[in-house]
């Protein structure tokens, strides 16, 4: 399995959702925002300067900090 982070998939990427780590507030308000383990993600792109990346989930857009996605780990669907 090729495991990274969200902060590290390029964009025009499809990948799964496989844990959400972090503290307990910021941890539950990422899955509250619908990435939980098993989920699909598009990752549509990043801002001029890499912060922040735009993903698409269950039909809606959801714009994510780095620090942010630092927290998600996924692998990559083909």
């Amino acid at each position: 399995m090729n495991e990274k982070t969200l902060d590290f998939i390029e964009p025009e990427t499809s990948v799964k959702v496989l844990k959400v780590t972090g503290q307990k507030s910021s941890r539950k308000r990422i899955l509250d925002m619908g990435l939980t383990p098993g989920t699909r993600v598009d990752v549509i792109r990043r801002a001029p300067l890499g912060d922040p990346v735009e993903f698409k989930l269950k039909g809606y857009n959801l714009s994510l900090r780095k620090k942010e996605a630092e927290t998600v780990l996924v692998e990559v669907v083909k």
